[in-house]
């Protein structure tokens, strides 16, 4: 009868010489995502938990802000998925948290903040951070709850540590106390989660100013640390954040344990920061060329600066044939002597090289995007892709137009990371 009425109030509409009236407003029903970040705000738990499931589901930009307030939510369950959901709009590859295995077994996969923070910038898609994300996560890392806080502050480190330069100086401002002070926290895991997270936000780039020494000198005291795992982690974060005043300190580590466990990360940290009056101890290295030493005493003295040390690695690598400290050699060289690429691009073939060699790539790869062209024409794809990533972190303006392109290349692993790429440069100020 209901289907009847239809078809005889749609006949007589139709007739001629009646006006047709004005078409009713459709009325589209609230999308799963609007419902969703509506019920982010729910007195009910189990409503925020399910919404905040939908989002991380969703992997939408656009929910980043409004997420940001459930990480410090009266939940714990809520801001953990809170963190995993933030995390995964920002992840390169999206992680699914659910599925089903023939329509019964349900698989869920976990989004983990360290796991995150561990694959480095690679790991990310390049989009902007907003900044409330950033501070929802530095304020959630004192959280009562041990792993919401741990969760929150490896969180902090993954996004912060790709924020553009134009925002850093104010993010570490203000980031620099809240992490320093963690490093004096009970937890174990918390205090090796600063050292590693200060290593990655601090990370030195050639547009920085001297790192705060309120910062700097608290890593310094934590190589005081009663477990190694801190002192590592220390050790770690002041190679990469090149602190200088740490200088003497890591050469009186390396002095007294020498070939142990600490006396190497020790030695690794100066090479990183690569200061001239570690120029002595990088030439003892050289001379009985162990391998380890070698190469980081390579690394060091080309880190220097003072292309009067290419002579002198050369000489002392004549007969060498070990291809890790040849590849060490190879990056010296670009450095100091302005030698060519192709070495370094060759070696990514072997994949006992490779880890070290994207390591190189990405340090010289500012300035000298001109140089990566000819490689982003090479026939292997994978190559190709290897271009775009490191371009991506050179954070060098000159690079888009070597990246730009590849987004339009024919194999999907190369365009995806030419477009994550082309993201990360484009906001470049």
């Amino acid at each position: 009868m209901k289907n009847t009425a239809v078809v005889v109030l749609t006949s007589v509409l139709s007739l001629p010489g009646l006006p047709v009236p004005p078409a009713l407003p459709v009325l589209s029903p609230q999308s799963p995502f609007d419902q969703a970040v509506g019920d982010l705000a729910n007195p009910d738990v189990g409503a925020r938990r399910r919404a905040v499931r939908t989002l991380k589901a969703a992997g939408l930009p656009e929910a980043a802000i409004p997420l940001a307030a459930l990480v410090f939510d009266s939940d714990d369950e809520v801001q953990a998925e809170a963190i995993a959901a933030e995390l995964n709009i920002f992840l390169a590859e999206k992680v699914v948290p659910r599925r089903r295995v023939a329509l019964v077994i349900e698989v869920r996969n976990a989004i983990g903040a360290e796991a995150a923070f561990s694959g480095g910038p690679f790991a990310l898609n390049g989009n902007a951070v907003p900044a409330e994300v950033l501070a929802a996560f530095l304020r959630a890392s004192h959280d009562d709850n041990p792993h919401v806080a741990l969760d929150a502050l490896y969180a902090f480190g993954a996004l912060a540590g790709d924020a553009p330069d134009a925002e850093r100086r104010e993010l570490l401002r203000v980031a620099g106390p809240e992490l320093a002070g963690a490093l004096g926290v009970p937890a174990l895991e918390s205090r090796i989660a600063a050292a590693r997270v200060i290593g990655r936000v601090f990370a030195r780039r050639p547009v920085d100013p001297p790192v705060e020494e309120a910062v700097g000198d608290a890593v310094v005291l934590a190589l005081n640390d009663r477990e190694r795992d801190v002192r590592l982690a220390a050790i770690d974060a002041l190679g990469s954040m090149r602190y200088e005043r740490a200088v003497q300190t890591l050469t009186d580590l390396h002095q007294y344990y020498r070939r142990g466990e600490i006396g190497g990360a020790a030695l690794q940290a100066l090479a990183q920061i690569g200061h001239g009056s570690s120029v002595p101890l990088f030439q003892t290295q050289l001379a009985p060329l162990r391998r380890a030493g070698a190469i980081l005493a390579i690394e060091g003295l080309a880190r220097v600066g003072d292309a009067g040390r290419a002579p002198e690695i050369r000489a002392a690598l004549a007969r060498e044939r070990n291809k890790d400290v040849l590849l060490a050699e190879h990056f010296a060289l670009v450095l100091l002597a302005g030698g060519p690429l192709d070495p370094l691009f060759a070696a990514l073939a072997d994949s006992k090289l490779r880890d070290q060699t994207m390591g190189y790539l990405v340090e010289v790869a500012p300035g000298r995007a001109a140089a990566f062209a000819r490689q982003a024409q090479n026939p292997v794809a994978r190559r190709r892709a290897d271009v775009a990533q490191v371009l991506g972190v050179s954070r060098d303006p000159a690079a888009l137009a070597v990246v730009e392109p590849l987004m339009q290349d024919g194999d999907p692993q190369v365009a995806s990371a030419a477009q994550r790429a082309a993201a990360r440069l484009r906001r470049l100020p």
